[in-house]
């Protein structure tokens, strides 16, 4: 048995040095593709718009002003500056979308810091202790192009057309085009006066309501359906919903539009919440925007990463999430996705784009109803959605995910259950683990044998079973 165990032991040692000298030299050709395609782009782009959309790897002031936004500075935070026609709104943003040095830079960074150690004497020491200083102090900087913007000598940008080129241009993708309303896509069945209460269904990343309308709606029980009313939301660029092309997509515009588009648009005034993968983090600022009218709080596979003190919170959970690694392959795609910008285009162009093939090839072959509705959920986004959603709602809230745990804790008396798969390879199961820690009465039920995905989809009828239960009892406590 010691044997098998040191062999063992000194097999995983080989395979993670592997991975790692692999690791290192795959992602510096995709450091190179992608600085290739970011000329690529520029190019392509203004050959057929007559403008070349701004990235955030050469200039994150270019990227984000180019969407009316201002980029400011506070207490070392990133954050944008909106002007709105009656106030100025000051929102967060992820440092991630801008600052993701490359493996041949942090090699770089990290050699010259050695020899600057070897160097260092007690001028520099004192320098640096100014600079150490200097940072504690809180600051507020404001870019010039704020004070013009005050004074009216901005003209306004002209918006990138709708859809871009290398966007989808099919009906179901752009319905929201034709529509006069600005509002999300909001599928609701029920009962509209008589209903006691309503259900807030909150899909994932790259995904849809149809995560929901498709699996748990048919299956809920009769009494359920005349009971509750249930309000399942394509979020802003995902599903039928708006995508335009100048948000920022960060936690208050996502959070501002399901309050306008439910909330507000059906009259919501007691409610549960279902939230699925980063959708949870939606639920949790709504929980704490909104105290006095949850009823209940149902998290499925929340992505909560504890930062250690000290720690950059955005950096952070980007290195955790994605870790620059070809193996395990969920890390290697999570890592192409929050770190390469253009390459990550680059798959929304010959997926997303081309999802009307996808789909028929799919349906061809496997004549799967769930995969065609899963795939239609996946494929029903824009690169600048999906880009900036990931980085502002999964890392860009990383620093204020205790404090709505904390909240939800201390000022909230609903109940709170948190679903998540044993073999869920997205998201660490441990995540889940996390938010009990921090919410010591939540319930944490694991399910054998079930993932990311099939934590629903397959066992839609029990999970229907299950929620109308928290319901039941949320509502007699």
């Amino acid at each position: 048995m010691d044997v098998m165990r040191k062999i063992k032991t000194v097999l995983t040692l080989i395979g993670g040095v592997l991975n790692k000298a692999v690791s290192f030299i795959v992602f510096c050709i995709l450091d190179l593709l992608d600085f290739i395609l970011c000329f690529v782009y520029k190019v392509v782009d203004f050959c057929i718009e007559a403008e070349w959309k701004p990235c955030y790897c050469s200039s994150a002031k270019e990227a984000i002003t180019s969407s009316g936004k201002i980029l400011v500075s506070e207490k070392g935070e990133s954050k944008i500056v909106c002007l709105t026609s009656s106030k100025l709104q000051l929102e967060d943003i992820s440092d991630t979308l801008y600052s993701r040095p490359s493996l041949v830079t942090e090699v770089s960074k990290l050699t010259v810091n050695e020899l600057k150690k070897l160097k260092l004497d007690g001028t520099i020491i004192q320098s640096s202790e100014k600079m150490k200083k200097g940072t504690v102090r809180s600051t507020f900087t404001i870019n010039s192009t704020i004070v013009e913007m005050l004074q009216g000598k901005m003209v306004g940008q002209q918006l990138h057309p709708i859809p871009r080129w290398s966007d989808c241009d099919c009906t179901l993708c752009n319905s929201w085009t034709s529509s006069s309303k600005d509002t999300l896509y909001v599928k609701a069945e029920g009962p509209k006066d008589k209903a006691r209460e309503d259900v807030l269904f909150i899909h994932g990343f790259i995904s849809s309501s149809a995560f929901w309308t498709e699996t748990l709606f048919p299956n809920f029980s009769s009494t359920a359906k005349s009971t509750y009313r249930l309000l399942a939301v394509d979020l802003l660029g995902f599903g039928k919903s708006p995508k335009p092309t100048d948000s920022l997509y960060t936690l208050r515009e996502h959070v501002d539009m399901i309050e306008k588009s439910v909330l507000e648009a059906y009259k919501v005034k007691s409610f549960h919440i279902v939230a699925h993968s980063l959708g949870c983090i939606l639920a949790l600022a709504i929980a704490v925007k909104h105290p006095g009218s949850i009823k209940s709080l149902t998290l499925l596979a929340p992505p909560y990463h504890p930062v250690p003190m000290g720690e950059p919170a955005t950096q952070y959970v980007m290195r955790r999430i994605a870790p620059r690694r070809v193996w395990p392959v969920m890390a290697f795609c999570s890592s192409i996705g929050f770190w390469y910008e253009h390459i990550s285009r680059t798959v929304c162009l010959l997926v997303c784009k081309n999802h009307r093939l996808w789909e028929f090839l799919t349906k061809l072959i496997t004549r799967n109803r769930i995969r065609t509705f899963l795939l239609e959920g996946f494929f029903c986004h824009t690169h600048n959605a999906a880009w900036h959603t990931l980085h502002n709602i999964i890392c860009g809230t990383a620093s204020k995910l205790d404090r709505y745990l904390d909240a939800v804790r201390d000022g909230l008396k609903c109940d709170v259950t948190i679903f998540h798969g044993k073999d869920d390879e997205v998201i660490p199961l441990e995540c889940s683990y996390n938010v009990q820690r921090r919410i010591p009465r939540a319930r944490v039920k694991v399910v054998e044998n079930k993932d990311h995905i099939t934590i629903v989809v397959g066992r839609q009828k029990a999970f229907a079973r299950e929620l109308e239960e928290i319901w039941k009892r949320s509502t007699s406590d």
